[in-house]
């Protein structure tokens, strides 16, 4: 699910204050009852560090939340962003990585090597502070493990999805293009729609 950022806050990312910044805002959004709950969030960056876009993947129980490479480079791949951001909160207050987080982070780096996607940094937040990943020197420490390598199906599976993802891109920017063409050709919205398969919203914000 993307969330919704005001123009301030896409802003370029200098550092992991910057991140928790905007991250903390996000969660103290939500309702007490979800703050209880573990999100998961991925924010996409481009070449310049500036944000292009925050989406929720995940939100599990108490004291866990899961997500698979697919979840998490989904949008990365489909919005062009070249580098991701992982975040996710720990309602307990405490925002100390577990082992399983940084089995996670090692995984997505791994994964992110394979895609083309950088992973900058994994972030733990609570509602008051955070711990970087990159800022304790875990993210160099991953970088250079073997302890992780995506090999035989899963390496396969990946592929396939980065190449399904671009595919679907494509068929979208082609589309955009042709809605742009008929509309300034006087084309009604309801037609566009029948001739592209673009939603009515889409259409009517060109």
């Amino acid at each position: 699910m993307n969330v919704r950022l005001t123009k301030e806050q896409k802003i370029k990312v200098l550092n992991s204050e910057d991140i928790f910044a905007i991250m903390q805002q996000v969660l103290l959004r939500e309702n007490k009852i979800r703050r209880n709950q573990e999100h998961f969030w991925v924010v996409g960056l481009n070449s310049l560090n500036k944000i292009l876009f925050v989406e929720l993947i995940g939100l599990g129980a108490h004291n866990r939340v899961s997500a698979e490479p697919p979840d998490v480079f989904r949008m990365a791949i489909y919005k062009l962003a070249v580098k991701l951001i992982l975040v996710h909160n720990h309602p307990s207050g405490s925002y100390r990585a577990t082992d399983s987080d940084i089995t996670f982070t090692d995984h997505m780096l791994k994964a992110g090597k394979l895609l083309q996607v950088e992973v900058l940094d994994h972030l733990v937040i609570t509602e008051t502070g955070y711990t970087s990943f990159a800022d304790q020197g875990v993210m160099d420490q991953l970088l250079k493990s073997g302890l992780f390598e995506i090999m035989g199906p899963e390496r396969q599976e990946l592929e396939a999805f980065k190449l399904e993802t671009e595919r679907k891109r494509a068929e979208k920017e082609k589309a955009l293009e042709i809605a742009k063409s008929l509309k300034a050709s006087g084309m009604s919205d309801a037609d566009i729609k029948k001739h592209t398969g673009l939603s009515m919203k889409v259409i009517g914000g060109m």
